[in-house]
């Protein structure tokens, strides 16, 4: 691979990177786009998104994709690093006229072979609800734009319901629906719930439960991405006003804000422990929030323009032992001591917990996360003890980074862990950190709630649990259209001027809020390539693949080590893969 030393080599697209696990590579049998395969002209148009969903079947290839480019929607079977992609049979493709998908999310929880929901956002407003394995189309919501005429920035399903959904827009606000819900014929009419710095929750004022269920109202300017916490007890949200907000979803509650360097932040994921928060944005920055300390504890730089998706990566971990019994093995001893298995939040949470049990020998994980941005390039970042726990000495047990494996790997796999020591002492520049202090309870106490209930007020509404469980599914709701008279002018700003208080950039530079860059760890990214030609959109960790996407529409897949068969390597790459020639950037 070209070095990045100037001219030509700086501007060539990267097929494959090397990391201490060992080489990624690039794989063009796996690449998804439109069928025709003519690059898209990205000029004025939304970001190409892509969702997963695995239907669970028994084929063992219930993975399928959904992507928007432009106008289109497309559906497909995800074949993996093992099977080339027909880009001539999608599942279902739609083209739509007058607006164009912004975003979608799959409801994982009710996903079968026979039938999958599916959320799709637009540019104008509206949300739809379709199955493409069906090929229906459910229900439309905000259809007539009584409820918010701009564009929907996300779209999520509440982890462990069937039915409710969030949608956040360029408006700033954010709503909550149901998908038993009608919408109704006239403008909506809304009571406070709660307010706080920044924010205000509303009900939707209807002597019937009608959609939508909540608006938040939250910061200023748009409402760019939020995710919700791996409980889904949190919410975190990053505004166009660059603050991070992160809120108890169900008692509506904020938790905790951190504000960027400077310009809006642009996207936000959690670490699969939720116990830290990154963003990306507009100050070329990656920021590492923690969500116990609700303090900046690092900030990376490597992008050179804005950051468009920021992603952990569930699958490749750090695990570092300090029990002295184990310095006397081999590498390959210490390996058998780690067992990864398929289910990666099992996996990863029982490990996170053993850091901070008494009983048990000190435990720590250092986290792997990735970001992609409008400068067309890739960087992945490792979170680190020295970073997490600057004032601890550093374990003098050695570092072991693995990539998660099956239990039985897929074929043409090798099946194995690259395994390599760490230098036992710290990197001048830190090159990442990881793991929290404070345990986050993994038993979530759900209480159960008649369908429709939305609680007049705080106290109640808190008592509330907003994740209507499958078993609990046949409790039907009440259909009915309900009308409301309009909420005139006057009374619609009011709702709104409870959050629009302006806070000054010069005020918060060098606070908690914002420390200055020399005030908290830089981080250096592990990797930095340029894999596009245009700017990516799109970054997600799966199993034995990384996906990528560009503003060009095209999807691309890149192997991890030891996961691509040998079919689709040539002679000098399957030597690259085995570790005989070594990654010469």
């Amino acid at each position: 691979m070209a070095t990045e030393g100037g001219g030509k080599e700086m501007n060539e697209i990267k097929t494959q990177f090397t990391t201490r696990e060992g080489p990624y590579k690039l794989l063009p049998h796996s690449e998804y786009s439109r069928p025709n395969r003519v690059p898209f002209n990205s000029q004025g148009s939304n970001p190409v998104r892509v969702s997963f969903v695995n239907l669970n079947d028994q084929s063992g290839n219930g993975d399928r994709l959904c992507f928007n480019v432009g106008r289109e929607l497309y559906f497909y079977i995800y074949k993996g690093v093992r099977k080339a992609a027909d880009l001539s049979k999608p599942i279902d493709k739609r083209i739509y006229k007058g607006t164009q998908p912004t975003c979608h999310d799959f409801n994982h929880l009710t996903a079968t072979a026979e039938s999958v929901s599916l959320l799709v956002g637009f540019s104008a407003g509206q949300v739809q609800l379709i199955d493409p394995i069906k090929k229906e189309t459910s229900k439309l919501f905000n259809e007539e734009r009584l409820i918010d005429k701009s564009r929907v920035t996300c779209v999520k399903w509440v982890p462990g319901s069937e039915s409710l959904f969030l949608v956040a827009h360029a408006s700033g606000n954010m709503y909550l629906y149901n998908v038993e819900h009608a919408c109704g014929t006239t403008a909506p009419h809304y009571q406070l719930l709660k307010q706080g710095e920044s924010f205000a929750v509303h009900t939707c004022k209807s002597k019937s439960t009608r959609n939508p269920l909540l608006k938040w109202t939250v910061g200023e300017g748009a409402l760019n991405e939020f995710a919700f916490s791996p409980d889904g007890k949190f919410l975190a949200c990053v505004s166009q006003d660059g603050f991070l907000r992160v809120f108890s979803f169900d008692s509506v509650e904020l938790h905790g804000t951190m504000k960027s360097y400077f310009g809006g932040l642009l996207c936000v994921c959690w670490s699969p422990d939720g116990k830290y928060v990154v963003t990306g944005g507009e100050d070329d920055l990656v920021t590492v929030w923690s969500f116990g300390d609700c303090r900046v504890i690092a900030r990376g730089h490597g992008h050179k323009s804005w950051v468009s998706v920021v992603a952990f990566d569930p699958y490749t971990t750090s695990v570092e032992e300090s029990d002295p019994m184990e310095f006397s093995g081999s590498d390959e001893d210490f390996q058998d001591l780690l067992h990864f298995g398929r289910d990666r939040a099992n996996s990863t949470q029982s490990r996170l917990s053993k850091r901070n049990s008494a009983e048990s020998r000190p435990v720590s994980v250092t986290y792997r996360f990735g970001s992609v941005g409008q400068d067309t390039q890739l960087c992945l970042w490792d979170l680190t003890e020295d970073i997490l726990f600057p004032h601890q000495p550093l374990s003098r047990a050695r570092t072991h980074t693995n990539v998660m494996n099956a239990t039985s790997p897929p074929a043409g796999s090798t099946g194995n862990s690259v395994t390599t020591p760490g230098n036992s002492a710290p990197p001048p520049l830190p090159r990442s950190n990881s793991l929290p202090h404070s345990t986050v309870s993994n038993a979530s106490s759900k209480s159960s709630v008649a369908d429709g209930a939305i609680a007049s007020g705080v106290s109640k509404f808190a008592t509330l649990s907003l994740h209507d469980r499958k078993d609990r599914h046949h409790e039907k709701d009440h259909k009915r259209n309900h009308s409301m008279g309009h909420i005139s002018s006057k009374s619609s700003d009011k709702l709104n001027l409870v959050t629009k208080t302006k806070t000054d950039p010069a005020k918060t530079l060098g606070t908690p809020l914002c420390p200055r860059m020399e005030d908290v760890p830089l981080l250096e990214p592990l990797i930095c390539k340029k894999i596009a030609h245009e700017r990516l959109t799109v970054l997600i960790f799966l199993e034995d693949c990384i996906v990528t996407a560009c503003q060009e529409g095209f999807i691309c897949t890149w192997g991890r080590p030891g996961k691509v068969p040998a079919e689709h390597l040539s002679c000098s790459q399957e030597d690259r893969m085995q570790g005989v020639l070594r990654d010469q950037d």
